[in-house]
């Protein structure tokens, strides 16, 4: 009887510190994503494995985020915290034509480092059927800070016709709870409520229409709450194969609410808008044989059925004398839905010491034609290379640590967009230039990021 009070002060202290851990990271900055607006992998161990888990599952990190039937292969009680220090260099150009030729310009981001933080938790018995799972991990984010700069045109003042100053700031949390189930030796089930926190903060806010005098304004931070689900299927031949697939739901958000406020200190109308997380589809194969862990992931990211990025273009007037007009307000991103392949090998020969190296290649899912509108979220990143190790401290504690290096491979780029017509049509035309493209104007973004994360695993009762 007293093992078994014990036991229970020793989970309810667990579980204590470890929500206490989840408010600390609701207070970080989360990291920019590298595959559309979703983080590639989570924790060392998955991040330089190339964020590939669904079959193969090495840690209950990676477990978590991506099958949550895998963590039928853990047993006892395992506590893994991350942490992880993000830096990235994107910049933003432009092109625009002028009576004395084209006047081009590039500004950098000054933004500085990002932290990300991951916590796992997963408890089980060997002769159980049942092993249980909580989350918490930063899954989401891009953000940019473009100075303003009068040697740049869209980073120009807005009295001189650019966007000024370009801010932007996304950051999704998700804490999530599973359970898995195993139906036989070989196949297990899992299934994972996941409840969000977003914040997102966008300057100048091009959600809002602009006033024809002082131009778009400045938002503070808004937040919202949403909520979803993972089902996995996890297989394990038992001679090395192993297999599997999940399904996350869309995470359905409520609406951000903007307070705006013009550059000249005057209030600007509140916006409303929605943008949820997209759902994910992923599949996986892992082949471990004596000192080698191999993992293959491809997944589906489907932006075009998810609010925030399925609409695009101008929202139009409703009423008034410009009814069906362009009102200069965005109506979304207007991304493509993606694929991305993951890999990773992890070689087991040097005693207390694995070995990792990963790549992951994400196809891009902004379209050309609305590069201009996705210019608040430029974290796109088409090649990645990871490469990591471990240290076993004991039985109980091991130290991992991993590497990435990401680069977009060429730039992002598309025409500058004109909300405005004229009385003759201008450069907006319903029929040939429905979004406003300007001839002979371009702006083009591309980044390279470098992300070192620490983690540390105990597993208790060893």
């Amino acid at each position: 009887m007293n093992k078994l009070a014990n036991n229970e002060l020793n989970i309810s202290r667990i579980l204590r510190e470890f929500f206490f851990l989840v408010f600390l990271a609701v207070s970080s900055t989360v990291v920019q994503a590298q595959v559309g607006h979703v983080l590639q992998g989570v924790g060392s161990v998955n991040t330089s494995m190339g964020g590939a888990a669904t079959g193969q599952p090495l840690d209950i990190s990676g477990a978590l985020l991506w099958n949550p039937a895998s963590i039928s292969t853990f047993d006892g009680q395992i506590l893994s915290v991350n942490a992880g220090l993000f830096f990235s260099d994107p910049s933003i150009s432009s092109t625009v034509p002028t009576q004395d030729g084209p006047f081009s310009g590039t500004t950098g981001d000054d933004r500085g480092v990002s932290v990300l933080p991951a916590l796992a938790y997963v408890w089980g018995k060997a002769e159980s059927k049942h092993t249980f799972g909580i989350s918490a991990y930063g899954v989401s984010g891009f953000g940019v800070t473009f100075p303003e700069s009068r040697d740049n045109p869209i980073t120009m003042p807005q009295s001189s016709g650019g966007f000024g100053r370009i801010e932007s700031d996304y950051a999704l949390l998700q804490v999530s709870f599973a359970y898995t189930y195993q139906i036989t030796d070989r196949i297990s089930l899992g299934i994972q409520p996941n409840f969000n926190y977003a914040t997102l903060e966008i300057g100048p806010n091009p959600l809002a229409a602009p006033s024809q005098t002082v131009g778009y304004p400045n938002s503070d931070k808004a937040n919202a709450i949403g909520i979803g689900a993972q089902l996995g299927i996890f297989y394990d031949s038992g001679s090395g194969l192993k297999l599997g697939a999940s399904y996350k739901s869309k995470q359905v958000f409520n609406d951000f609410s903007f307070n705006n406020t013009y550059l000249d200190g005057s209030e600007a109308p509140r916006v409303d808008f929605n943008m949820d997380y997209p759902a994910i589809y992923s599949l996986g194969l892992g082949y471990s044989k004596g000192d080698f862990d191999y993992a293959l992931d491809y997944r589906f990211i489907d932006y075009e059925n998810t609010d925030g990025f399925k609409k695009s273009g101008w929202q139009l007037a409703e009423s008034g004398d410009f009814a069906g007009f362009p009102t200069g307000a965005v109506q979304g991103f207007g991304w493509q839905s993606i694929s991305v392949i993951s890999t990773g090998l992890q070689y087991k020969g040097i005693q207390k010491l694995p070995l990792r190296i990963g790549y992951t290649y994400s196809e891009n899912p902004i379209r050309e034609e609305f590069a201009f509108m996705s210019s608040p979220a430029t974290a796109i990143i088409k090649n990645a290379f990871q490469f990591g190790f471990g240290y076993k401290v004991n039985e109980s504690l091991a130290l991992d640590v991993a590497y990435h290096h990401g680069t977009s491979s060429g730039s992002t780029s598309g025409p500058l967009l004109n909300p405005t017509p004229d009385s003759a049509g201008g450069p907006w035309n319903a029929d040939t230039n429905p979004n406003g493209a300007i001839p002979g104007s371009e702006v083009a973004y591309d980044m390279t990021t470098d992300l070192i994360v620490v983690g540390l695993t105990y597993a208790f009762g060893q």
